[in-house]
């Protein structure tokens, strides 16, 4: 028996800032292949622009610099319309599309909020220049190419002062980097601008959580150097990646989490699942629907989440910005829970992932992963009965009963 594939885990240090050249610099020199970055880059913007990687020294810190050159004349300013249909179209992995569409959306809502305009009205200067597609798009190719399936991130340093941008004189953090930074633990950090709205909207959309560094077995570490080399504080965004730490701790006792609801009676239901399914990604330790009538009879639902207290800025503006709501309703409450994790069992020679609840007596919960049931089931053409019960099977073979001792080789929950 065996834990599941699920892929390495990235975090971020952005103690220092971040730019989208400094993250996929970072990614470069943790073992990301510079080819297979710019063929994806090219993907989206053929002939535009020439990627090229340098090791260089900021603050006596070695580091990996990302040149983006332009070779093309083409130099619009592009409508976020026009950028959505390019990743759309292009020959790019669903992965790689992914992360990019969702990274451009975020910037495209955060310039339309600090302008005051429609999202599709948005004009991308500096984001939308062909560096800054090819950042974005690059980040999210070498995260894919290093096998990365889920990240977080610490603090951002967003510096302090006053900068010049197509807009004129601006305050730092800018406006848009104000915006993506909602629910970020964020800091000055130095003088001058140190995150990019890029590099802000990287790691609010793609990070899950933001957290000190986790417990985890570091496989590969890189440092991506920014354009300036500041005395005395090198000018670097780091990234660790690795496996994160099993999880088979003590079963938590008396830990303080947030409840955040939001009646909602005029939201099309066919959004909910995605809006589920984004509180999940965004770090909520769960997130549910309850079906109620409001005033006048008018069907509707309860949005709850539950979230650590870190969370709770980031998720309740999730909600605000995904649904129709006008307000969120937020407590505080105790929560105990089961340390879980997770093991893997054979089912016609497919993994089924067995999830685990248990606690210092052994396992006291043991149910398969529906998913995994769901797709072995298609896979076989068998009924979804028969592969659940299947799996159970199997890990009863395994050794996996309730009651008995939780294994030592659970991979995280």
């Amino acid at each position: 028996m065996t834990g599941p594939s699920s892929g390495r885990h990235a975090w971020i240090d952005a103690s220092a800032g971040i730019a989208g050249d400094m993250l996929l610099g970072a990614l470069v020199d943790a073992g990301a292949d510079l080819a297979v970055v710019q063929a994806a880059v090219d993907a989206v913007v053929p002939g535009s622009v020439r990627l090229d990687a340098a090791e260089v020294t900021r603050a006596g810190q070695r580091a990996t610099k990302i040149a983006v050159e332009v070779i093309t004349e083409d130099l619009p300013h592009r409508r976020w319309a026009t950028i959505r249909d390019r990743l759309v179209e292009a020959p790019i992995s669903t992965p790689v599309r992914d992360r990019a569409l969702a990274t451009f959306a975020r910037l495209a809502e955060a310039e339309a909020t600090a302008h005051g305009i429609a999202v599709d009205d948005v004009h991308f200067h500096e984001v939308g220049a062909l560096d800054s597609i090819a950042d974005v798009v690059g980040v999210s190719a070498a995260l894919a190419d290093l096998g990365v399936t889920t990240l977080s991130a610490g603090v951002v340093a967003v510096g302090s002062g006053r900068t010049r941008a197509a807009h004129g004189d601006l305050p730092v953090p800018v406006p848009a980097v104000v915006r993506l930074s909602v629910g970020w633990r964020v800091q000055a950090g130095g003088t001058g601008e140190l995150t990019t709205p890029t590099g802000m909207a990287l790691v609010a959309t793609l990070a899950e959580r933001c957290e000190d560094l986790p417990a985890m077995t570091v496989q590969a570490s890189g440092a991506g150097a920014g354009t300036k080399d500041f005395p005395g504080r090198p000018n670097v965004t780091r990234v660790l990646l690795g496996e994160l730490a099993t999880s088979t701790g003590a079963a938590t006792e008396g830990q303080t989490m947030i409840i955040l609801e939001a009646g909602v009676d005029d939201l099309d239901p066919r959004l909910w699942p995605g809006v589920l399914d984004r509180l999940l990604r965004a770090g909520a330790a769960d997130a549910w629907l309850v079906p109620i009538v409001m005033k006048k009879g008018r069907p509707a639902h309860v949005l709850t989440v539950l979230t650590q207290p870190g969370l709770a800025t980031r998720l309740r503006q999730m909600m605000i910005d995904h649904t129709s709501t006008l307000g969120v309703r937020q407590h505080e409450v105790t929560r105990s829970a089961l340390a879980r994790g997770w093991a893997s069992v054979d089912v016609d020679e497919h993994p089924v992932r067995i999830k685990i609840g248990h606690d210092a007596t052994g396992i006291r919960q043991l149910n398969p992963e529906f998913d995994d049931v769901s797709r072995v089931a298609a896979a076989t053409g068998r009924p979804e009965r028969e592969v659940l019960e299947q799996a159970r099977a199997a890990a009863r073979r395994d050794g996996l009963e309730l009651g008995g001792a939780a294994p030592g080789d659970l991979t995280g929950s």
